[in-house]
């Protein structure tokens, strides 16, 4: 089994050492490239120059930075603000939802109690009704003891 792997891996060893090899002399000419450009557009500074150039590159990523967050900021706010203007008209959506209900339960309010009164109408009426009929059914009872009390009294004559 070894065999077999030194035999096929050798082949692609091989060609990966070759491979590293040409990709180490390609970074070392650019690497002399580098230096060369370099040396050409290098300037040197003394230390007090350096330290200024430093510092005002420092403040000016410092700057950049805030500026971003100084944006990211205003980014939010526009964002809070246009979300409070929702919530406003979310707010004046449901008190005007709010305001037609309470209408409309006065309305209804008003319906039950005016069906109220008419009911309590149509009762009285019918208590009426109920007695005048009791009134009237008592006169028929009176009328009919009279009839037959008369009746009585006309059979028993005629019959004497």
């Amino acid at each position: 089994m070894e065999e077999k792997e030194t035999g096929s891996g050798r082949g692609n060893s091989e060609e990966r050492w070759k491979g590293a090899i040409v990709n180490l002399t390609e970074m070392a000419s650019n690497l002399d490239s580098l230096q060369k450009l370099l040396l050409k557009k290098a300037v040197f500074v003394d230390e007090e120059t350096f330290a200024k150039a430093s510092l005002s590159s420092e403040q000016a990523r410092t700057i950049k930075v805030l500026e971003q967050r100084v944006e990211t900021l205003e980014r939010e706010l526009d964002a809070a603000i246009s979300a409070a203007a929702r919530a406003r008209a979310e707010k004046r959506q449901a008190e005007a939802g709010q305001k037609a209900a309470e209408l409309r339960a006065q309305e209804i309010t008003k319906e039950l109690e005016n069906t109220t009164k008419v009911f309590e109408l149509h009762m009285e009426e019918l208590r009426a009704k109920q007695e005048e009929i009791n009134k009237r059914d008592n006169e028929i009872k009176l009328l009919e003891a009279i009839i037959q009390t008369l009746g009585g009294k006309e059979s028993g004559s005629t019959t004497v």
